[in-house]
Parts: structure tokens; C-alpha cells; sequence
């Protein structure tokens, strides 16, 4: 009889095995959820990423379209604006906004290549291998599970055929000490107790084999296959972490290079500041606003100590000229006049445009008109209709003002009616040359199809050709009335420049109303400046002969002479050059305005400043040159 171990040491054999498949099993839990979670951490910074990409681009976005909203618009006034300094400088501001805009736009895109869409193809390449190698793990623990169960079925079968052995040698060994019993039950008893023993033996091999099959096969499982797995799974997540790494050097890297370019816009954006020129611009708003006209002369003092009489004053509203009763005033100087009803004189330095028509102080005054009552006198003012004229003036230029005004300009100032009938003249010419540029392209357009009929129709563009005709001559016949205008505006700016206006009192006297008429029609009171004539006047002067009679009359006389002090170049309008030292005559004195008009011949005379010369004044001094020689001795 073969002994036999007994079935509980073989259980107690086999069931260390099964507590190592449960804790292999719970590390690859483990592992799985941590893998799972650098998996989601990678995933949670490429959402960051994105996001970052999103406000980048948004942020851009808001800076292009603040640049734009700011930026001025074509052919608008806006655009116009800009030539100053500091307008210029604002918009090179934004010019460099739109840049660094393009700068954050760069960075998302960067971003998104560099980093979102790199780090998002990882995670699915991650995703594949870790799930690899977790089915490896669990094909390699489902294969020593197999195993395991094959050796508890084989122990189990083992153990059964052991106690059936038993069984039948104690049945048997009974049997054999029955006296009672056949000797055929006997036999018959051994045979089946050899049988059992038979069958445990066979049992016993098999589980014997069974076992060194899975010692083999755990020992390969736990020393070979999960150490691999586990490896794979621990490079799997270094990589992983080596991988976010990077990419976050990468988001600083993809910031950092456009520091340098952002920098340049920055530069330019001071280089911008540092160019505003507020000399230039207060210069600029000079140029653009000046309007040419003369400011009001001085206002007579009027006598009132007798009674109901009063001094005649040229800037008086009581002057009436309506009548024909006032006296000549020969070689009489025309005061300053009381603006808006009278014609202005002299202008503003630097530099004086024209010359003052009251350029003699000690000059000879106004002869006095005949005593009247006051009550006539005022009566006299309420009816004249050269006063009325002067307010329908006023009311004229109040409304050029308020609506839209005349084609030619002529509400405006001198200088900015030239400079407008200028722009006037300039947008009509590319009229005329985008309209010849197209005439052109229909002539060669009408050439080709006459070439080849097959391409289209040549009398077609015959009716376009002909309205392009029409439009070039109506724009040159706009130019040829814009240009006569202009001449007509340059020519008496030139006109009140370069020869020195002033009042005549021979003209005065024959032609009061029609002297005053004319001053109030060509200055409005708002400043406008206008031909228009009153049809209300009784007497209407033409402007050509009321400047001939100023251009006839005598040069002003000499009241003394002057001694330079300093040299001053004259680079103005209506201003002189003179030398350090240089003795001239003088012919009108300072009127408070700080500046001095003097002569040095007959053909050269005009404005110094009254701080660069040494004025010596002949209270008697007529219209005759002294010497100066004798003088500066």
C-alpha cells in the first residue's frame, strides 16, 4: 500500500499562491489609477493651454479692433487732423498697437501648434500604450489565474480518490475479518480497495505534475512578465511627466521670443512721443486759421464837452456820408475804423501783412462836419441806408455761418477761401485724371474688341466713352471757375501785401456811401469775406476803382528817422531787412503793436521791430528826405 500525504498539508501548499495573485492584482489597480490620473493631468494642462490660445487671440482681437476704431477715416475730416505732431505720433500708436496685436496673435498660434496639438496627439498615443500594457498585465494574470484553478481541480480530484482509497481499504480489511463472509466477497473487496489505490496513485501524478506546472509558471509570472509590464508602465509614465515638462519650458520659450519684437513696437511707440512737436503744431494752427484780414485801427476820441456838437469820427455810426454835405477832407489819414462795419487796417505781427491806413499819428485830422442837433444826428443814423447795409451784412454773414455757404467761398476769411478753392481745385483735377485713367482703359478696351469682334462688342462702350467725354469737360469747366476765383483771391492778397492801401479824403468826400458800401460788402462782421454788392446802396463803386484810387496816391511821409540797433533779417510779408547801424527814415511809429514801418527809398519800405532800432522823431517833419548822414553825425 502506497502512504499517502494527508489532503490538508497540500491545501495549506497551495493557497500562498492565491493571496499573491489577489495582491498582484490590487498593484495593477493601483497602477491603473494613477496612470489614469497623469493622464487627466496631462489632458487638464492642454485645456489650460487652449485657454491661454483663446484670450490671446481674443485680447488681439480687442486690440486690432480698438486700433481700427480709433484710426481716422478717409476723406474725412479726421484724416485731416492728422498732420499734426502729435496727431501723427497717436496714430503711429496705433499703427504699433496693430502690430502687438499681431505679436499675441503669434503666441496663440504658436501655442496651439507647439503645444495643444503636439500634447494632444501624446495623449492619444498615451492612452494606446498604457492600454497595452495594462491588457498584457491582465492577460498575464488571467493566464496564472488558469493556472491556479487547474491546480485546485487537481488537488481537489486528488484528495477525492485519496479518501475513496481509504474508504475501500477499510471495507475491504472488514470484510476480510467476517468469518461469515464468502471468500468470493472477499476477493471481491480487495479488487476494488487495489482499484482505489489505483486511482488516488494516478490522481496523485497528476496533481504532482499540475503543481510543478504552475510553481513554473508563477515563477515566470511574478519574476519575468509583471516586472516587464511594470517597467513598460513606469517608462510609460516618465515619459509622460518629462513630456509636460517640456511643454511648459515650451510656453515660456513661445512668450519669450517675441519680447524682443514687442520691445521694437514699444520703441516706436516713444520714438512717436518723442517726435511731437508742439512748436510745429501751434505754427501749423497759425497757417491754417490766419485770414488775411487787416485788424481795426485805433477809435477817434470824440469830443462831447460842447454842447450838441460832436467831432466827426470815421468809426462813428452817427457819421453819415448819405447826404453829400460833409467837407472835403484832403490829405486826411483814416483813423482806425470801428470793425465789423468799417474796413480794418493794419495786421497783426509778426509780421505785418499790409500797411496801416493810419500810419501818421501827427497826420492832419478829420475837418469837422457842420454843427447839427444831436436829435438830427441820431435821426440821421437811424434812416441812413449805408448803416442798414452794415447790419444786413452782419446778418449775412451770420447766416454763412449758421448754413451751408456759397459755392465760391466767399463767407470765408482771404487766406482760407484761397486755401479751400486750392483743395477745390486739386480734388477737381483727380476727378479729371480718374475719369481720362478710365476713358483710356474703355479706348483700349474698344481697340481690342474692334481687333477681335469675337471678344465683345466695340459700339458698346461708345455711349460710356461719350459720357466720360461729357464728365471730363464739365470737370474742366469747374476747374477753369475754381482757378479764375483763386486768381481773383491770390491777386488781391498780393494786391494788399505788397502795395500799402490807404483811405483817401478827396475820395471819401465824393463818394461816402459808396466808400463805405464797399468796406461793408467785401468784410462781413463774422469775418466772411464777400463781393456780393447791396442792392439796397444808392451808390455802388466798383472794387476796381476803390483799390486804383488807393494805388494812386502819394507814399506816406517821413515823421523822422531811425538809427538800427541790431540787424534783423525780414523774412516775413511786409517786413524789411536792415543792418546793424544802417540809418532809415521813418514813416509810421509804433502803435503798440511793437513794431515800426520804415523806408529806405522810394521802392523799399516796411516793418521793423520797435526794440531793434533807435526811432528819432521831427514833430515837423514833412515830405522831404534829410540827409542821413548829417543826421547820424
Amino acid at each position: 500500500m502506497v502512504s499517502l500525504p494527508h489532503p490538508s498539508v497540500l491545501h495549506a501548499a497551495v493557497s500562498a499562491p492565491c493571496l499573491c495573485c489577489r495582491k498582484g492584482k490590487d498593484q495593477f489597480d493601483n497602477l491603473e489609477k494613477h496612470t489614469q490620473w497623469g493622464i487627466d493631468v496631462l489632458e487638464k494642462y492642454i485645456k489650460f493651454v487652449k485657454e491661454r490660445t483663446e484670450i490671446e487671440l481674443s485680447y488681439a482681437k480687442q486690440l486690432r479692433n480698438l486700433s481700427k476704431k480709433y484710426q481716422p477715416k478717409k476723406n474725412s475730416k479726421e484724416e485731416e487732423e492728422y498732420r499734426y505732431t502729435s496727431t501723427r505720433a497717436f496714430l503711429a500708436t496705433l499703427n504699433e498697437m496693430n502690430d502687438y496685436a499681431g505679436q499675441h496673435e503669434v503666441i496663440s498660434e504658436n501655442m496651439t501648434s507647439l503645444i495643444t496639438a503636439e500634447l494632444t496627439r501624446y495623449v492619444q498615443e498615451l492612452k494606446q500604450e498604457r492600454k497595452s500594457h495594462f491588457h498584457d498585465g491582465r492577460k498575464a494574470q488571467q493566464h496564472i489565474e488558469t493556472c491556479w484553478k487547474q491546480l485546485e481541480a487537481s488537488k481537489r480530484r486528488f484528495e477525492r480518490d485519496c479518501k475513496e482509497a481509504d474508504r475501500a481499504q477499510q471495507y475491504f480489511e472488514k470484510m476480510d475479518a467476517d468469518i461469515n463472509v464468502t471468500k468470493a466477497d472477499v476477493e471481491k473487496a480487495r479488487q476494488q480497495a487495489q482499484l482505489r489505490h489505483q486511482m488516488a496513485e494516478d490522481s496523485k501524478a497528476e496533481y504532482s505534475s499540475t503543481l510543478q506546472k504552475f510553481n513554473s509558471e508563477q515563477h515566470e509570472h511574478y519574476y519575468t512578465h509583471i516586472p516587464n509590464i511594470f517597467q513598460k508602465i513606469q517608462e510609460m509614465e516618465e515619459r509622460r511627466i518629462l513630456r509636460i515638462g517640456e511643454s511648459m519650458k515650451t510656453f515660456a520659450e513661445v512668450d519669450r521670443q517675441v519680447i524682443p519684437i514687442i520691445g521694437k513696437c514699444l520703441d516706436e511707440i516713444t520714438k512717436a512721443a518723442e517726435s511731437v512737436d508742439h512748436k510745429n503744431d501751434s505754427q501749423m494752427v497759425i497757417e491754417a486759421f490766419k485770414s488775411g484780414f487787416e485788424p481795426p485801427g485805433d477809435v477817434d476820441f470824440e469830443d462831447f464837452t460842447q454842447p450838441m456838437k460832436r467831432t466827426v469820427s470815421e468809426s462813428s455810426l452817427s457819421n453819415s456820408r448819405g447826404d453829400g454835405k460833409s467837407e472835403p477832407k484832403f490829405g486826411s489819414k483814416s483813423k482806425g475804423k470801428l470793425w465789423p462795419f468799417i474796413k480794418k487796417n493794419k495786421p497783426p505781427p509778426p509780421p505785418p501783412a499790409s500797411a496801416s491806413p493810419s500810419a501818421v499819428p501827427n497826420g492832419p485830422q478829420s475837418p469837422k462836419q457842420q454843427k447839427e442837433p444831436l436829435s438830427h444826428r441820431f435821426n440821421e443814423f437811424m434812416t441812413s441806408k449805408p448803416k442798414i447795409h452794415c447790419f444786413r451784412s452782419l446778418k449775412r454773414g451770420l447766416s454763412l455761418k449758421l448754413g451751408a455757404g456759397p459755392e465760391d467761398f466767399s463767407n470765408l476769411p482771404p487766406e482760407q477761401r484761397r486755401k479751400k478753392l486750392q483743395q477745390k481745385v486739386d480734388e477737381l483735377n483727380r476727378d479729371i485724371q480718374k475719369e481720362m485713367d478710365s476713358r483710356d482703359a474703355l479706348t483700349k478696351m474698344k481697340d481690342v474688341y474692334i481687333k477681335n469682334p469675337q471678344m465683345g462688342d466695340a459700339a458698346s462702350v461708345d455711349q460710356r466713352l461719350a459720357e466720360l467725354g461729357q464728365n471730363i469737360e464739365k470737370l474742366r469747366l469747374e476747374v477753369q471757375k475754381f482757378e479764375g476765383w483763386l486768381a481773383e483771391v491770390e491777386g488781391r492778397l498780393l494786391a494788399r501785401t505788397e502795395q500799402p492801401r490807404r483811405q483817401s479824403g478827396v475820395y471819401e468826400a465824393q463818394n461816402p456811401s459808396g466808400v463805405n458800401s464797399c468796406a461793408q460788402d467785401r468784410e462781413s462782421p463774422d469775418g466772411s469775406y464777400t463781393e456780393e454788392q447791396s442792392q439796397e446802396t444808392e451808390m455802388k463803386v466798383p472794387a476796381t476803382d476803390f483799390d486804383d484810387e488807393f494805388d494812386d496816391e502819394e507814399p506816406l511821409p517821413t515823421i523822422g528817422t531811425c538809427k538800427a540797433l541790431y540787424t534783423f533779417e525780414g523774412q516775413n510779408e511786409g517786413t524789411i531787412s536792415v543792418a546793424e547801424g544802417e540809418m532809415l527814415y521813418v514813416i509810421e511809429e509804433d502803435k503798440g503793436d511793437g513794431w515800426t514801418r520804415i523806408r529806405r527809398n522810394e521802392d523799399e519800405e516796411g516793418y521793423v521791430p520797435t526794440s531793434y532800432v533807435e526811432v528819432y522823431l521831427d514833430k515837423n517833419a514833412k515830405d522831404v528826405h534829410k540827409p542821413l548822414q548829417k543826421i547820424s553825425e
